[in-house]
């Protein structure tokens, strides 16, 4: 269930004005009921992207790699022949429906189903921060970033399969704030089963201490390839051509939409070996600030999803920084996830850096040629290392916490005052 704006506002008045501030109004504003012209608008927003991408020529590009693969299995061929196949052998057996269907009808359903993916994500996003689903920021923000980010577009013309990653991270947490870690761990391993993009999750599963929920986010991804592994000629291929070659970064042909920091810096005159040392660096940090958040809990003492959130968020951009490739359609898998915890105080959205951050991949702004075309990958690293930034030093900027009221025998209730806690402290306040 949604929360009501009236007692977000209470919550949120300035205790210095008395009133409540003027970004704090606006999110009330955004968490009131949506009109039906704003709900009819923003479905036809949706729509006539998707529509429109079904009538581009080269749509479902990245896709079509996965189709293929699954072709050539269903002929007798091994999929990973084809270099541009990068993912597990369950990959291919969940694209065997997709090669069953003729290309007429894959080029209308495609779109749509990326466009339903990432919808799904937005609406799991929401539910997790309590955001009433038929909201202004429900409707009108999923229209926003559809139009306004110009990786969502992209993503729904290609096809990626990061489209699953995107809808499954916020379900899994959804999942994992309700105690169903279980079932988290399965949307969690049937998403890596597609596209190997959430295998950083597990360390989310570990800063829990969910065994069960690990084991069948290993386990389900594992048992499916195995099987597609058993189904193909010389699986072997996986190791000894695809691996070597995705480990490298692919190739030319990927180099100028990479946005990880080791293909990047290179390219501005870095030496490699600096720019693998900056990102690992980097990594490290953000890794640091996931174990740092998830210790912490929340300072305005919800039921934990903020710092399930941020926690996640944290992991995943520490490994885009480090991945290669790292694509700017990448960050939909965190994106809508940070933008829906703007409803709650201090989240990263209520800086002005956030959207400093986002500001390269907002569409309409007439960047210079280069930036727009072979040399775009400087803008989206730029996003992407901004936004892991702001991200860890919220993390690691602030480590009090405030106590509860106290009760003892024999004394009215009182408060603690506002401490640091010690760790074994913290580490009883934030188990869930």
């Amino acid at each position: 269930m949604g929360l009501r704006p009236g007692i977000w506002l209470m919550k949120w008045d300035n205790p210095v004005s008395g009133g409540p501030a003027s970004g704090e109004r606006l999110i009330g504003w955004l968490l009131r009921p949506s009109s039906r012209l704003l709900q009819t608008v923003c479905l036809a927003v949706l729509l006539g992207i998707a529509v429109s991408t079904s009538l581009r020529a080269n749509w479902g590009s990245d896709n079509a790699f996965v189709v293929k693969a699954a072709q050539t299995l269903l002929a007798g061929g091994s999929p990973y022949e084809d270099k541009r196949f990068l993912y597990l052998p369950s990959a291919v057996l969940m694209a065997v429906p997709e090669a069953l269907l003729p290309q007429t009808v894959l080029r209308w359903v495609l779109p749509v189903g990326m466009s339903a993916l990432l919808g799904a994500g937005w609406l799991a996003a929401l539910r997790l921060l309590r955001v009433p689903l038929r909201s202004r920021l429900a409707v009108g923000g999923f229209a926003a970033l559809a139009l306004a980010y110009k990786p969502y577009v992209n993503l729904v013309l290609i096809g990626n399969w990061t489209a699953i990653s995107a809808a499954a991270l916020p379900v899994a947490l959804l999942l994992a704030h309700r105690r169903h870690w279980g079932a988290a761990g399965l949307v969690i391993g049937l998403a890596i089963a597609c596209k190997p993009m959430l295998v950083p999750i597990g360390l989310l599963f570990l800063l829990a201490r969910q065994w069960r929920g690990l084991a069948v986010a290993v386990l389900v991804p594992l048992g499916i390839s195995l099987a597609g592994a058993l189904m193909m000629p010389s699986p072997s291929l996986f190791f000894t051509k695809t691996l070597p070659f995705l480990l490298k970064g692919q190739d030319a042909y990927a180099l100028p939409w990479d946005a990880s920091p080791i293909a990047v810096l290179p390219r501005l005159g870095v030496p490699e070996p600096l720019a693998v040392l900056v990102a690992f660096a980097g990594a490290g940090t953000g890794l640091w600030g996931a174990w740092t958040r998830w210790r912490r809990p929340d300072a305005d003492g919800d039921g934990g999803e903020l710092r399930l959130v941020e926690t996640a968020c944290m992991v995943m951009l520490a490994a885009f920084l480090v991945s290669r490739p790292s694509f700017d359609h990448y960050l939909l898998v965190v994106l809508p996830l940070l933008l829906a915890s703007a409803v709650r105080p201090g989240s990263m959205p209520r800086s002005p850096w956030f959207w400093v951050a986002l500001g390269p991949q907002v569409a309409g702004i007439p960047w210079p040629s280069e930036l727009e075309h072979k040399r775009r990958a400087f803008k989206d690293c730029f996003t992407l290392c901004a936004l892991a930034a702001l991200l860890a030093r919220r993390a690691l900027g602030s480590g009090r916490v405030t106590l509860g009221p106290v009760t003892t025998a024999g004394s009215p209730p009182r408060t603690e005052p506002e401490c640091a806690a010690t760790p074994a402290e913290s580490a009883s306040r934030t188990a869930f």
